[in-house]
């Protein structure tokens, strides 16, 4: 095991902005850190890269407790950003390249492998004022990334991004953890969370409410989801017992199952009224999980 968040409780005052957290992260994986606004996931990256510390608890990386001498270790990601506008991209990523301990040839030479990377190497020599918002998020993550580091922190990498873009650095990061790098990833976007990671925890309140392997989780949470188009009107559904949520889409229903039992009688009920286009019985989504656990959807 790499990261150890052990027991970790950060508190300002009588406010507790994270209570009692408890993970770990082997080497090479993907871990999502997820909740609302507020929850208390950016105090965690904090405290993980050593700009905080703990109030309770502590946070190692391969058994040593994490401080400023190991900052060359770790790339962040910040959600708000931090580039400066006025200075041209490359003196700006010469700059934090630096600053990580890199020498001057090797952040050259690293900086043009990763602007060919992301189709920007014209920007180069531009100011970071000049370019898209999201040409800024290309930027910001080669800067998070340039000095290779072990433990990775990203927190909403795809804001931002048309999904051309975001496919780009998707494909960037998992080549990262491929290549080794321990990923920490924060989105609010479930689909991308389900797809690049296999371990996660939700917080509430500064506090984990669900947390393991995806696979587990979905699992555990019981309910299924029954996709329903037909030739008929399918409001029936809506009052079918064992059903606990609809959503009327403009193919026909997605309903929430308490079990897959309600689905085969659901099934049975349809058959008789005529011409069932689809009928797929599916694994509850991450963000049915959230809303159920947390109570709200994001944003």
């Amino acid at each position: 095991m790499v990261l150890h968040v052990h027991n970790v409780t950060k508190s300002f005052g009588d406010y507790t902005a994270v209570n009692e957290l408890d993970f770990t992260i082997p080497e090479q994986e993907m871990f999502g850190l997820l909740g609302a606004n507020g929850a208390g996931k950016t105090t965690t990256f904090r405290m993980i890269i050593g700009l905080l510390r703990p109030t309770k608890g502590e946070i190692t990386w391969k058994g040593q407790q994490i401080d400023q001498s190991m900052s060359s270790l770790i790339g962040y990601l910040p959600e708000e950003r931090g580039l400066y506008p006025k200075l041209k991209v490359s003196e700006q990523l010469l700059y934090f390249a630096r600053l990580r301990g890199m020498s001057k040839a090797d952040a050259n030479k690293e900086m043009d492998v990763w602007l060919e990377r992301f189709k920007v190497p014209e920007y180069k020599n531009k100011r970071v004022e000049e370019l898209s918002k999201g040409n800024q998020q290309k930027i910001q993550l080669i800067s998070s990334v340039l000095h290779k580091p072990k433990l990775l922190i990203l927190d909403e990498p795809f804001s931002g991004l048309d999904p051309v873009n975001v496919e780009m650095l998707k494909e960037a990061v998992i080549d990262l953890r491929n290549q080794g790098t321990t990923i920490v990833f924060s989105s609010h976007r479930m689909e991308h969370v389900e797809e690049l990671c296999e371990n996660l925890c939700i917080l509430q309140k500064g506090s984990p409410v669900v947390a393991g392997h995806l696979k587990d989780i979905k699992r555990s949470f019981g309910k299924k989801n029954v996709v329903v188009h037909a030739d008929f009107n399918l409001d029936f559904l809506e009052t079918f017992s064992g059903v606990t949520k609809v959503k009327t889409t403009m193919e026909g229903k997605v309903l929430q199952v308490v079990d897959e039992t309600v689905a085969e009688k659901m099934l049975q009920a349809l058959v008789p009224r005529g011409f069932v286009r689809k009928f797929e019985l599916q694994e509850p989504s991450l963000n049915d999980i959230f809303i159920e656990k947390v109570g709200a959807a994001y944003e």
